[in-house]
């Protein structure tokens, strides 16, 4: 048998192999592509496949015809199909893509054009479902298509296969493929059947339900009978290839072992399917690849992997060629040692899709520290490739010996053999410059590449991507009516723009081409053609002219025949051989249309029924679209064009489902009559990155604004729907059009299971099927109990109603009812006039609001008129706080939601079994007194109060009970991060987490959306470190960083405990978190939790020796009070395979030992900090233990400490019992003993304090129940000594010193400004990078401040010009902020922290540039005012000790705080209560001017305001609620 020389032999020989059915696409049937002369030989010869049972079909097709279309067929009659083609069908068929994805067929593409392959037409339809191989030379081809066939029959999704035949067009022939290997890799013996017929029920999707699916115990075959292989008439046969130079095969060990199946063959096509099959996932493709690569490389010895790396194992820079490789592979062999790109590795992608980043992360050196990204994509949509968003994803988070990889784009365009060295030496002169340049093109623009622009169509002027799409898919045929640099004699530019010209042209042009028609028949008539031949293609195309398939695909045969024919006549018709093609004609407008939509053009297209295409593109980002859509001008122009009836409407977004706009093209081009495609680009201005981008599309796509969507009326005739939604959420407005639709009405009557997807968003959909499913489960509980029914529906924000309703629920039981206890949102509405006795529970969220799990309940309860519940009886228990709302104006909120839903199913006729019971914060018993006269009206009501031999009730859980049933802090969490069903962990190992330095969270952003889906909050967790002092080393600074993105969301928060927080950590990815900071030898054991937690000292070391001093001291306590519990190793840190006899788990014999802190620990958080005068920058008065360093006699080192006990920060809103307190002082001791005078405390505390009431278990509380001399009397018993009197000391300021300071040692410190502690990467200022470059090469320390800043310490004379290089490159040496903001701090609240009532981190800066504006005027800019705010009054960011500060109460509403001691020793008191932003600058901005006017010399804000009498200074914690200047009145 002869070899193969070819690539498109060699793929076509394995096709015909592997296939029952070849389609060969040409670009006509006289015209051979690189495959189609191989497969008729084949044929002709009559050999045999080994998949067929006799020859494989080989159908020829013209790429004109809709050539996919023809797959269908045999795909369902159960054969395996490939296809050949070139490039040029793919984007056309996009249609048809989304379907064939779930079917076993492969694409075999040849790239065009000839010499200069464009690669855009593989990334266009990258997202279409596909599996994407790609492959380079000869042998790579054989194999890759081999692949292709294999991977396919196993996982039954398209798999679609590309190359460029030029790049191995000079490789040495390959020997014929063994038909053995073939019929091993296919898997023939033991294949599965793939194929199985569609799913009946119809579709809201592209496709038809159809679904590739796996099953567990599914192997790859092994073994089977020989086959003859491929010989033909002229000798040539099939291939094989040499073993490429990348090493070693990258197959990892999780293949898995072949098994018989006595199934039925593939060929059978029947629909079979195992019992455990499930959808194929990209983690199968990934196992099914490298089973199939292992066969090769063990047969063959020829290793293949999902990214190819070759080169130097040292290399620095890598080139990732995402086009042809020939030329740069065979200049990098040749290199010279001094040539640049002598030690370049280069990446090329053989898996391109389903994309696997963390493969490609692996593939690299870690040397590697810059990657180019060549992307050779001629006819680029976006700013930034495919290709370098996927690599960026990839290693953004990739280390390498520097540091993290940059990334480069570069544009790759024609490059000839003879320029590639000076091609390479550009590439590596931009990848070596400190900045290199994005999106450089490479090679020459014009090239090879005539074909392109063979239509002689500019791209208009104006940068759009929509508009370079449109000429991607329609090519020659497309016309832009009213494109700007249109030719138009005697009209300016911006007429011939505008919609109704471009309209009146496109109906000019029609009419032209009606005439072109009427001549085209008059010349078939005549005789003035050199030939008969064009006459009879005349004839035939004049018959199909108005028919688009028939008429575009005879004009490239009519136009060749008339070239042929060369007479006068013909070149008269060929002058407008534009019109022998049924254009598609489109006019292009922006957002400004649906301003006025009657004068737009738009209203007059969709009136006249034309055949005419808009695009419309809309640039308004989601984010700006609130403040729009309120005055309601704009209108909805897709609203506006279903109304009318007769046209085709899609909504698209191409950073969302690129696929989806081509096939919204393309169908709107095949609809006869009016198409409207809107479609979605928003950007702020031009250079927004494409992040931006990305992210400004998705919130629009998920949150319903931008819905995508179509509609086509012709589709009812074939019996499919009108409405085809691709987004899961719409618009309210598009709901009630489909609801009122008579079209659509016709539609859901006859398929009412698929009416819902149409009427109602698809999330909805969702929650009413998973409500209906658990209201069942509980009715079938319930079936086999006696007594009246009971249905329990609560609305809980904080938990107590949900408690009061589980446990009003047990009480039924008791006394013999059926009840079933549900969240409001969770019962199905429908039902609840058929409920018997329905009891309701609500407390009050926000501003008299409806908490979360009710909110959907009762908006549908509050606008129907269509229930009756005249036989319901009910009763409603509210819970609330009647303090909470201070001004009469608004005491209607209190208890706001369950007044309104008891007045309300009063009104749809529901009888009152009792009335409405309210529960008060304010009440003796908070709401448990209010809810104790209630229940036994309930109970009589029901006839069931008198029930005797009732059991006694166990007592609620407590955190208490949590901690000694952990066993030292294990509790169940190993167990729940096992749990893969959700991503959440129980609420007791919530509670113990807390002490491994952890909490989970939720985004709440996201909440309602998810929840409108039918999923599960979007939980994450927050983990904090323990970082002793805030000192953290350079190589310590770069694993958080690379934490915070491998892990996080990629961003740092330092915060007001002086160490690092990472957010939004998922469970799955939490241990390699934990282990990661462990790593950096840092830890997170008792950051949070009733324990000691992370131990705060000023960062600032003027006095070096001093601070040193200070350091120790602050290390041995925090060593000393560390929890003794192994639980955090054994949990985050063990193997899971370690054979460790000493783990001791939940259940286990073995008990720990906590020798401070015994098995339940200290009764709530315990906090410590150290102040050095004179700056009180840790607020040493806020805290559980304040340490004021004292120095000795010389004022050069430490001699010893005062001691401050009972400061804390947590208040509960309206309620006077708790409060803030400031540090009393128990006098001074010696630094070498202070580590036990802090035990202690800590232990008097522990046995002390209050274990019932964790709302009075901080030691300000136990301070003030035994007083200040009775505590120091049980600490001095323990201590077997006595505290002598407190020194003496200063303190001048709690903020930080910023700038540049050096110490006694002249070693030189910055502290920069970092403005709420949020290290993160944006476009306007990349702190997260710089930081981490100057990580690099600092060698002193990192010391984050109690303040949310970083101090730069450490820095050598002999460093200092670099490092503020540095600084000044990255725009962290800026401190020209306010003296305001530079004062300021605020806590995380939105999104993560679930306790938040109120924005703060997110808030606080735009608060601050609304009053730096009154700074200037009044020349406050450079004063320092301590300014908080926190969202909620737990007080993290410490607000209570500020001169003005905000406490969030409801979104939007803040509690206002004034009189702070600017040096942290006073608290601050209550101003106003719930006022909003409008209310806060308005008394915020007249108080600074008066400020500026009336301040004496010196005075500092907080003692001004308190001297002019607008607030009374607060002496200590429990006077903190008398005097505020808004007294709360009790009144309704």
């Amino acid at each position: 048998m002869a070899s193969t020389k070819t690539a498109g032999e060699a793929v076509a020989r394995i096709a015909y192999l592997s296939s029952h059915v070849v389609l060969s696409i040409q670009p006509a049937l006289a015209i051979d592509s690189e495959f189609s002369s191989h497969l008729y030989n084949y044929s002709a010869a009559r050999i045999p496949g080994l998949v067929a049972e006799k020859a494989p079909e080989v159908v020829a097709l013209r790429q004109n015809v809709d050539p996919l279309l023809s797959a269908f067929q045999p795909l369902r009659s159960g054969k395996f199909v490939a296809v050949t083609t070139s490039s040029s069908v793919l984007l056309p068929s996009i249609p048809h893509l989304y379907k064939l994805a779930q079917y076993p067929v492969v694409v075999h593409v040849s790239l065009h054009n000839s010499s200069d392959p464009d690669y855009s037409d593989i990334t266009a339809i990258r997202n279409s479902g596909f599996v994407f191989l790609q492959s380079e030379t000869l042998q790579e081809a054989h194999d890759i298509a081999l692949t292709a066939h294999a991977l396919s029959i196993k996982s039954g999704k398209g798999v679609i296969h590309f190359f460029d035949p030029d790049n191995s067009r000079e490789d040495s022939p390959i020997e014929p493929e063994d038909p053995d290997l073939v019929r091993d890799v296919l898997g023939l013996d033991t294949a599965r059947t793939v194929l199985r017929s569609p799913d009946p029920t119809t579709s809201l999707y592209v496709d038809d339900g159809r679904r590739a699916t796996t099953s567990e115990d599914e192997t790859l075959a092994s073994g089977g009978s020989h086959s003859e292989g491929l010989t033909t008439k002229d000798g040539t046969s099939g291939a094989v290839l040499e073993k490429p130079s990348g090493g070693g095969s990258s197959v990892g060990s999780s293949v898995r072992e072949s098994s018989t199946d006595s199934r039925p063959t593939i060929s059978s096509a029947t629909s079979i399917e195992s019992s455990t099959s499930r959808p194929v996932t990209s983690d199968d493709v990934y196992e099914f690849l490298d089973a199939i690569w292992l066969k090769i490389d063990r047969a063959t010895g020829r290793s293949y992997r999902m990214f190819e790396y070759t080169g130097p194992e040292n290399a620095e820079y890598a080139l990732f060629i995402f086009g042809s490789t020939g030329l740069f592979v065979d200049e990098l062999g040749a290199a010279k040692s001094s040539d640049e790109f002598v030690k370049c590795g280069l990446i090329t992608a053989r898996l391109y899709r389903p994309w696997n980043g963390p493969r490609l992360a692996e593939s690299l050196p870690t040397s590697v520290r810059r990657v180019a990204v060549l992307e050779q994509i001629r006819r680029k949509t976006t700013k930034w490739g495919p290709l370098l968003l996927d690599v960026l994803t990839s290693l953004r988070a990739k280390p390498s010996a520097s540091g993290s990889v940059l990334v480069v784009g570069h544009q790759l365009s024609y490059i000839e053999a003879a320029t590639v060295h000076q091609a390479l030496r550009g590439i590596f002169q931009n990848l070596s410059l400190e900045t290199p340049y994005q999106n450089l093109e490479i090679g020459s623009r014009d090239g090879q590449r005539q074909a392109l622009i063979q239509h002689g169509l500019a791209q208009p002027k104006v940068e759009s991507a929509y508009m370079k799409i449109l000429d991607q898919v329609f090519g020659e045929r497309l016309y832009l009516a009213n494109r700007l640099d249109a030719a138009n004699a005697g009209i300016s530019a911006t007429i011939a723009a505008s919609p109704e010209y471009g309209f009146g042209s496109l109906l000019a042009r029609g009419d032209h081409r009606k005439r072109f028609i009427d001549d085209a028949k008059i010349a078939a008539a005549t005789h003035d053609f050199a030939t008969d031949v064009p006459r009879s293609w005349l004839s035939k195309w004049a018959l199909s002219a108005e028919d688009d398939a028939s008429a575009n695909a005879m004009a490239p045969e009519v136009i060749s025949r008339l070239s042929n024919d060369g007479s006068r006549l013909a070149s008269t018709l060929l002058e407008s051989k534009s019109l022998f093609f049924k254009e598609s004609q489109w006019l292009i407008g922006s957002d400004a249309w649906a301003y006025d939509l009657g004068n737009s053009g738009v209203h007059h297209v969709l009136a006249s029924g034309a055949n005419v295409n808009m695009l419309i593109i809309d640039s308004q980002p989601w984010s700006k679209r609130a403040a729009a859509d309120a005055a309601r001008r704009k209108k909805d122009i897709g609203l506006y064009a279903m109304n009318f009836g007769n046209a085709y409407v899609a909504s698209v977004a191409v950073y969302s489902s690129y696929t989806q706009v081509l096939e919204a093209m393309i169908e709107a081009d095949k609809f006869k009559g009016p198409s409207v495609i809107l479609a979605y680009l928003p950007y702020n201005k031009e250079d927004d990155s494409p992040l931006t981008v990305l992210q400004e599309t998705k919130k629009a796509v998920d949150l319903g604004y931008w819905p995508l969507y179509r509609w086509n009326p012709d589709n009812e005739e074939n019996g499919l729907p009108n409405f085809l939604l691709d987004s899961e959420r719409i618009k309210q407005e598009l709901e009630e059009f489909l609801k009122r639709d008579n079209h659509l009405t016709q539609l859901m009557n006859r398929h009412p299971k698929f009416a819902a997807n149409l009427s109602e968003s698809y999330g909805t959909e969702v929650r009413a099927l998973q409500k209906r499913r658990a209201k069942d489960a509980y009715e079938t509980m319930l079936e086999s109990l006696y007594g009246a029914p009971m249905t329990i529906l609560f609305a809980s924000d904080n938990g107590n109603a949900e408690s009061l309703a589980k446990r009003l629920g047990n009480r039924g039981k008791a006394r013999g009812l059926k009840t079933m206890v549900m969240a409001m949102d969770d019962y199905p509405l429908e039902d609840l006039p058929t409920e018997e006795n329905v009891i309701l529970l609500t407390s009050t969220a926000g501003q008299g609001e409806f908490p979360q799990n009710g909110r959907t309940f009762w908006d549908a309860v509050k606008d129907t008129t269509e229930l009756d519940l005249s036989r319901m009886k009910y009763s409603v228990f509210a819970l609330g706080d009647s303090h909470y709302w201070p001004r009469k104006e608004d005491k209607h909120y209190y208890n706001k939601p369950g007044k309104d839903l008891d007045a309300r199913i009063a009104f749809l006729g529901g009888q009152k079994l009792a009335d409405i019971g309210l529960g008060d914060d304010q009440d003796p018993d908070s709401y448990q007194t209010g809810y104790a006269e209630w229940e036994p009206k309930l109970w009589q009501a029901l006839g069931v109060d008198k029930v005797e031999g009732l059991p006694e009730e166990p007592p609620p859980i407590t955190n208490e009970d949590i901690k000694i049933q952990s066993n030292f802090l294990r509790g169940t969490i190993a167990e729940g991060l096992n749990d893969t069903s959700t991503g959440a962990i129980s609420a007791s190992d919530q509670q113990l987490t807390k002490f491994h330095g952890t909490y989970m969270q939720d985004d709440r952003d996201l909440r309602d959306d998810r929840k409108a889906q039918g999923l599960e909050p979007a939980y994450a967790f927050m983990i904090r470190c323990r970082l002793n002092g805030g000192v953290a080393s350079p190589s310590q600074w770069l694993q958080m960083d690379s934490i915070s993105s491998s892990y996080g969301n990629e961003t740092m928060k330092l915060t007001t405990r002086q160490t690092f927080q990472f957010h939004g950590v998922v469970k799955s990815k939490l241990k390699s978190a934990m282990r990661g900071i462990n790593k950096a030898l840092m830890t997170t054991i008792a950051a949070c939790g009733d324990v000691n937690r992370n131990i705060m000292v000023s960062p600032l070391p003027q006095k070096s020796a001093f601070h040193r001093d200070v350091h120790h001291i602050s290390a041995k306590i925090s060593d000393h009070l560390l929890p003794s519990t192994t639980a955090y190793h054994e949990i985050w840190l063990k193997d899971n395979d370690s054979d460790d006899k000493q783990t001791k788990v939940a259940g286990d014999a073995v008990i720990d030992n906590e020798p401070l802190y015994g098995p339940t620990y200290l009764p709530r958080k315990f906090k410590i900090t150290i102040a050095v005068p004179p700056h009180n920058d840790t607020d040493v008065y806020a805290h559980d233990i304040g340490l004021i360093a004292i120095k000795d006699a010389d004022g050069k080192r430490l001699e010893g400490f005062n001691v401050l006990v009972g400061g804390g920060m947590g208040v509960t809103h309206n309620n006077k019992k708790t409060y803030p307190r400031t540090g009393s002082m128990l006098g001074y001791f010696s630094a070498s003993q202070i580590h036990i005078v802090c035990e202690k405390i800590m232990l008097v505390q522990r046995d002390h304090g209050d274990r019932k009431n964790r709302k009075h278990a901080r030691l300000k509380y136990t301070i003030d129940d035994m007083g200040v001399d009775v505590f120091r009397s049980k600490v001095e018993e323990l201590l077997e000594s006595r505290f002598e009197e407190a020194r003496p000391f200063e303190f001048k300021s709690n903020i930080d010193t910023f700038g540049w300071q050096k110490d006694e040692f002249g070693t030189n410190h910055f502290l920069m400004f970092i403005e709420n502690g949020r290290v993160e990467d944006t476009a306007d200022f990349p702190m997260k990078t710089g930081l981490r470059e100057i990580a690099k090469v600092h060698k002193g320390d990192f010391r984050l401040t109690p303040n949310q800043h970083l101090c730069l310490s450490g820095v050598p004379d002999e460093d200092l010009d670099m490092v503020k290089g540095m600084l000044k490159k990255h725009k962290l040496d800026n401190l020209h902020f306010s003296g305001l903001r530079l004062s300021s701090s605020a806590c995380v609240a939105f999104p993560t922290c679930g306790l938040a009532m109120a924005e703060s981190e997110r808030y606080l800066p735009e608060l601050i540039t609304k009053l730096e504006g009154c700074l200037e005027e009044n020349g406050l800019r450079q004063d320092s005012i301590v300014m908080r705010m926190t969202g909620c009054p737990n007080g993290c960011a410490r607000p209570w000790l500020a001169e003005v500060a905000f406490v969030g109460k409801a979104y939007g509403a803040y509690n206002m705080y004034l009189g702070g001691g600017y040096h942290g020793q006073r608290l601050n008191k209550l101003y106003r209560s719930s006022i909003m932003e409008e209310e806060i600058l308005g008394i915020m901005k007249p108080l600074l001017k008066r400020y500026a006017l009336e301040r004496q010399e010196g005075e500092r804000f907080g003692d001004f305001v308190i001297r002019i009498g607008m607030i009374k200074p607060t002496k200590e914690g429990r006077d903190f609620h008398e005097d505020v200047a808004e007294e709360e009145s009790d009144a309704e």
